[in-house]
């Protein structure tokens, strides 16, 4: 058995050596797109996707105290370019698109990364970074362990905030709304495309849960993986599935001069969705 576990180590070690950089997912977006808003003759453009590198701003001096840096010290003044009611789509969806292709084109890193709010029995909310793995007018869909602290948190209270936080573009989404489990067929097919070892750790992890040193992870991982080698089926946990959060509000915020932000919003009502300017 000890040589099983030491050869899973060296097999990881050479994997995570060997694994290229995170791969940018393609999206065929419409960014730089002329848009014509129906009933109004408007016509409106998404900024190039070369924005990152055109807003790229230093930060102000730092002061330091005590050898750190001083977060009242950093600072930055936007550009004065935003978002205004004649260049956003028509459709919450159709103006995510094309901000999330501005984000892959510029080339920030993860662009899929959102924050996930939730909140528990205990009323005490709680947020963490996870991965989008698909959208459409339907909602955005995660994935994860129904286990998780997440997971139960979403079991007993399920409606969650999420924030698209692209920093160097100047922009955020934030989205709220309920959330509901996609299907078995759905979680079943992401689950399979997931690389090899990402399949294997599903499998290991007690996720959220208190372990008392990463040589049991390691230890389960080496298990797991002789009991399903690579290149067979590596069947899906109990309870590991996909969330799809159906968003009833929609906030594109984008940052202007003077702290004068611009902030449009989606909101679903009984008689379909309206938009509006929130202040900033």
């Amino acid at each position: 058995m000890l040589g099983w576990f030491l050869a899973g180590r060296r097999w990881l070690a050479s994997r995570m050596a060997a694994a290229p950089g995170p791969a940018q997912p393609t999206v065929r977006g419409r960014a730089g797109r002329a848009r014509t808003h129906a009933g109004t003759g408007s016509t409106a453009r998404s900024e190039p996707a070369t924005l990152a590198g055109q807003r790229q701003c230093k930060h102000e001096a730092v002061s330091r105290e005590g050898g750190g840096p001083d977060p009242n010290g950093l600072r930055i003044e936007y550009p004065d370019s935003g978002l205004t009611e004649d260049q956003l789509a028509d459709t919450w969806l159709e103006q995510f698109r094309s901000w999330f292709a501005d984000a892959v084109n510029a080339g920030i890193p993860e662009p899929n990364a959102v924050v996930l709010a939730t909140v528990g029995t205990d009323s005490m909310p709680a947020a963490r970074l996870v991965l989008m793995k698909s959208f459409d007018e339907s909602g955005i869909v995660v994935f994860t362990n129904g286990y998780s602290a997440k997971g139960q948190e979403l079991a007993a209270n399920p409606f969650a905030a999420l924030v698209f936080p692209w920093h160097s573009m100047h922009r955020q989404v934030r989205m709220s709304g309920p959330v509901e489990v996609v299907d078995e067929a759905a979680s079943d097919a992401y689950f399979a495309g997931r690389p090899y070892g990402a399949r294997i750790a599903a499998r290991v992890s007690r996720q959220s849960q208190v372990i008392a040193a990463r040589s049991d992870l390691e230890r389960d991982w080496v298990a797991q993986a002789r009991a399903y080698p690579e290149g067979g089926d590596v069947p899906r946990p109990p309870g590991w599935q996909g969330y799809r959060v159906r968003p009833e509000s929609v906030e594109f915020w984008s940052g202007r001069q003077n702290r004068l932000h611009d902030r449009l919003r989606f909101r679903r009502t009984e008689d379909g969705w309206v938009t509006e300017r929130l202040a900033p």
